[in-house]
């Protein structure tokens, strides 16, 4: 069974830093898309970054600020998160779009992670 779990949440002050990482486990043949959304209390959950094929993108909120970078080898996705602000406080989700085994069929669908929480203190 095809797995992601977030780390690196927590607590931090407004202009401080924190790094968060996914990390896919289980039968995976190729991983196509990983991106990083959010939901704040009370919103939408939103899409803050994605990289495909070395291309990143980012929210416009976010840009300047955060990066993205994946780790094929490992089966990992990173978020780097610079100069944090109490509006970035949120629910972090990692998701990918995953091609291995499904139950007992090879299958390609999308995976969450069940999000880790990120609060900036003003």
């Amino acid at each position: 069974q095809v797995q992601l779990v977030e780390s690196g949440g927590g607590l931090v002050q407004s202009g401080g830093s924190l790094r968060l990482s996914c990390a896919a486990s289980g039968t995976i043949f190729t991983i196509l898309d990983m991106a990083w959304y959010r939901q704040a209390p009370g919103k939408q959950r939103e899409l803050v970054a994605s990289i495909s094929g070395g291309r990143a993108n980012y929210t416009d909120s976010v840009k300047g600020r955060f990066t993205i970078s994946r780790d094929n080898a490992q089966n990992t996705v990173h978020l780097q998160m610079n100069s944090l602000r109490p509006e970035d406080t949120a629910i972090y989700y990692c998701n990918a779009e995953i091609f291995g085994m499904d139950g007992a069929l090879p299958n390609t669908r999308t995976y969450w992670g069940p999000g880790t929480p990120i609060t900036v203190s003003s």
